[in-house]
């Protein structure tokens, strides 16, 4: 294939087929997370109650990590996926009829709050092991010398998603209401459940199967502190995330502060993954390998300031830029973490260590969502978005001054010999 081929990884089948059936996941995943903040701010006017939500993801997700990295490494992949996916379709199943009119009327509040909570603990549960099963897969799919070009379209793709789906739940929340909204993410679930079997079984690479669990989370862990690059890429995203996320009280800024509705809600939701979506389709035909630690710092540090202007701004459409921008640079940040990860990840590791990645950055977005909570329920959203875009620009000073081997990564010699590999 021609190295500069911008669509390499769109020329295989069944990338494509494992494109779509990620599409409907995210994009109803997208739709439920957004549903369900809505509701839950609607029933409760507290803040903190949105932070709780994060928080019931983070635990389970942070602590069954390792061992889901571990499982991955040892189990066929694609049926692995489905079997995520069928236990996703009963919470999406759960959450539907907890909005259903006869269950509102007939249980308390608090009752259903916390069956709510339940449910989203059941799914960080269930998040340990997509990641890393979503990883694993992909490497599965195509051939090493595009991989690089594989993660660009992955990432985009997910993104793709999740601006449509926040876009849409915005919109549905207005048209057909909350309930009939997550019976169309039960659908949509089951439906990517049906064209995964489309995929066909996959080998495991793992030559050590059986191995302890001991020693198989320890090798996981050890890799990825001796590598600075994986390491320092992890870090640097996984501090911004925690502090620059204002996802998870963007219901706060659209009830009380612009006062948009659910239709600014969902739009605001959106401004994110679309600059995001924008970055990544970009990156195809202008790849980050040169200069690529640098890339991330910068990309890192606009995304902090934009997150600044979100927080002080009181105007409908320079909120929207604003999270357009930061939404942009994210984007950036994430192609070149992905990109990293493909490349110097072994393939019989790439469970555990997207296992770990997902404790370091998949979970700071649980944990910086209670965070946020938290903080606009102490000071206020405004202070808490402008506290948070303020840590992340240290931050990547700190990682700029401290981390020479993420600043002056470069991937060009890496990706230029991978291309080389018939």
């Amino acid at each position: 294939m021609n190295k500069l081929d911008p669509y390499a990884a769109l020329r295989i089948r069944e990338f494509n087929i494992f494109l779509f059936v990620r599409f409907l996941l995210v994009f109803g995943w997208s739709m439920q997370f957004i549903v369900i903040e809505w509701q839950v701010y609607s029933i409760t006017k507290d803040p903190l109650s949105l932070g709780i939500i994060g928080l019931m993801e983070i635990i389970p997700a942070f602590t069954m990590a390792l061992f889901a990295g571990h499982i991955v490494d040892q189990k066929e992949k694609r049926n692995l996926l489905a079997l995520c996916t069928a236990a996703f379709s009963l919470i999406s199943l759960g959450l539907f009829l907890l909005t259903t009119d006869s269950v509102i009327n007939s249980w308390s509040t608090n009752s259903i709050l916390y069956s709510i909570y339940g449910l989203v603990f059941f799914g960080g549960f269930l998040r340990s092991f997509f990641g890393p099963t979503i990883f694993s897969l992909v490497a599965l799919l195509v051939p090493k010398n595009i991989y690089h070009n594989a993660a660009t379209w992955s990432t985009s793709t997910w993104k793709t998603a999740s601006v449509s789906g926040a876009l849409a739940a915005g919109f549905l929340i207005s048209w057909i209401g909350v309930d009939k909204t997550l019976c169309l993410v039960f659908i949509l679930v089951i439906l990517s459940l049906i064209f995964t079997f489309l995929i066909k079984k996959k080998p495991i690479l793992n030559k050590k199967i059986g191995e302890p669990m001991k020693e198989s989370l320890k090798a996981g862990i050890s890799f990825v502190f001796k590598n600075k690059a994986i390491l320092g890429v992890l870090t640097l995203d996984m501090i911004a995330v925690l502090f620059g996320g204002t996802v998870a009280i963007l219901s706060v800024f659209a009830q009380d502060v612009l006062k948009v509705g659910p239709e600014g809600f969902g739009i605001l939701n959106a401004s994110i993954s679309m600059g995001s979506i924008v970055t990544m389709f970009l990156t195809t035909y202008i790849p980050i390998n040169k200069n690529t630690g640098k890339k991330m710092l910068v990309s890192v540090f606009i995304f902090g300031l934009s997150i600044i202007a979100f927080g002080l701004s009181s105007i409908f459409w320079v909120s929207i830029l604003a999270l357009f921008i930061s939404g942009a640079a994210d984007g950036i940040s994430m192609v070149i973490r992905q990109t990293i990860l493909q490349l110097k990840t072994p393939d019989d590791m790439r469970g555990r260590v997207s296992s770990v990645n997902s404790m370091f950055v998949g979970s700071s977005n649980e944990l910086g969502a209670f965070e946020s909570g938290l903080a606009a329920k102490l000071i206020g959203p405004v202070a808490a978005v402008v506290f948070g875009g303020t840590m992340t620009l240290l931050t990547v000073g700190v990682t700029a001054l401290k981390n020479p081997v993420l600043r002056d990564l470069d991937l060009t010699e890496e990706i230029e010999n991978n291309q080389k590999e018939v």
